[in-house]
């Protein structure tokens, strides 16, 4: 099983964006994020375009065209940024019911339910308590 990497580079767009905002640099353009993703710049447009229905990040065209936050970084969490760009849940029950004749294939299902719903809740206080604006000040903490 692989990790999905679309919440990681949503944030490193929106970090992106913020450090831009916060140095009153240029609209950003999907092919400087992209150098600084080290991705294809159609990777980002995909990502900005979720962002963008999730009321994110605003375009402009013409003249000082590019992307931009539509909220300051303090005001959207990872948990806005997880609604934006993943689908689903973290973890999914069978799709095809067990045999509710076995004893394990009868509980399995409200016993991982549980556990689940658990998980889920924990993420999601994780992600509401980490906004843009905090990733951004921890990773240029660590600059060289």
């Amino acid at each position: 099983m692989s990790a999905n990497s679309r919440l990681t580079i949503a944030v490193h767009v929106l970090t992106w964006m913020a450090l831009d905002r916060r140095d009153d640099g240029p609209a950003a353009t999907s092919e400087r994020i992209a150098g600084s993703v080290n991705t294809n710049a159609v990777v980002i447009r995909r990502c900005l375009g979720d962002l963008r229905r999730a009321g994110l990040v605003e375009s402009r065209r013409g003249a000082g065209a590019g992307w931009s936050l539509v909220r300051e970084p303090a005001a959207i969490t990872l948990l806005d940024v997880y609604g934006a760009v993943e689908e689903g849940t973290l973890f999914r029950l069978h799709p095809a019911a067990p045999n509710a004749d076995c004893p394990v294939g009868h509980g399995i299902g409200p016993a991982l339910r549980q556990v689940y719903d658990g998980l889920r809740h924990g993420v999601e206080r994780e992600l509401a308590a980490t906004t843009i604006a905090d990733v951004l000040r921890d990773t240029l903490a660590r600059r060289r």
